[in-house]
């Protein structure tokens, strides 16, 4: 393995997710000459227009799919990485009393083998070091970020077994997998008392004693990547979904300065490990340069 390129894979369900969980940290290891490739698990067909300075959209999944499909790749170019689609479609997020059941043919609903083999077969292919994806509950109960995971879950485990989908490439075993840990209360929490401290209005205040906010589960964080100097980029790649990011809503509502000051990093959590490393950490490949 001496002298090996050093690959990170991010797993993620949906177009945009990739603009605002770990965007900074892609871009970084990017440009220090790691490859790194985003996995979108859907097209995010069903996704509404989120932002209202975009105006109406008239079209309907097809167009919204060709639509965020330019969009993804947009984001990709700001961010300096490569992007593949494992090509199921997105289950949308229901909303009522009682929920209505979910679309026929969603990413959700498919057999979990089945969602799991392409990114098997591409895990085989591109051969990541580490792979990043979803805690359990999704980072937030959207139906397709907590399949992001099962299906992530399922492929680390069973890329590196000859035994296990054996129609889909030479086995290749990734060495680390991590949780984004995107949503962090106490991240909020410090930039809302920034804020403040330098005579600012926060948007933050009402949400972090919402009812909403207490029932995020607290991961625990085991690794901090500096990436200050990529917010441009990060930042750039959410706006290139212009369907999704309102460029004067909450992903822009922290001036750079307090944001520089107060949190300057993007947080993971350690979920597996096949090579020895110690805790905290401040490289996803702790562990790995080492024998690569």
């Amino acid at each position: 393995m001496s002298g090996e390129r050093l690959r990170l894979m991010a797993v993620h369900a949906h177009p945009d997710d990739e603009s605002s969980k770990g965007a900074a940290t892609t871009a970084r290891y990017a440009a220090e000459g790691v490859d790194v490739l985003v996995v979108s698990c859907t097209g995010g067909e069903r996704g509404s227009v989120l932002n209202p300075a975009y105006g109406e959209f008239e079209g309907g999944l097809d167009e919204m799919h060709a639509l965020r499909r330019v969009e993804m790749a947009a984001a990709a170019q700001a961010l300096g990485i490569q992007q593949e689609w494992l090509g199921f479609v997105d289950s949308g997020l229901p909303e009522g009393d009682p929920l209505p059941p979910l679309p026929e043919g969603c990413f959700a609903l498919v057999p979990l083998e089945e969602a799991a083999a392409p990114l098997v077969e591409l895990i085989r292919r591109f051969r990541p070091h580490v792979v990043t994806t979803y805690d359990p509950s999704g980072g937030y109960p959207h139906p397709d970020h907590i399949m992001c995971h099962r299906v992530s879950v399922e492929a680390w485990a069973a890329a590196g077994d000859p035994e296990r989908y054996p129609d889909r490439g030479e086995p290749w075993t990734p060495l680390k997998l991590y949780y984004n840990a995107g949503f962090s209360l106490p991240r909020m929490r410090a930039v809302h008392e920034a804020l403040l401290e330098a005579g600012r209005e926060s948007p933050f205040g009402e949400w972090i004693e919402s009812r909403e906010a207490r029932e995020i589960p607290q991961r625990e964080v085991t690794t901090r990547i500096e990436c200050a100097d990529y917010f441009d980029q990060r930042d750039a790649a959410l706006r290139a979904h212009a369907t999704q990011i309102d460029p004067d809503g909450f992903f822009f509502a922290v001036p750079r300065e307090v944001e520089l000051a107060r949190w300057s990093t993007e947080e993971y959590e350690l979920a597996e490990s096949r090579v020895p490393t110690n805790l905290p950490e401040d490289d996803l490949f702790a562990g790995i340069r080492e024998t690569v």
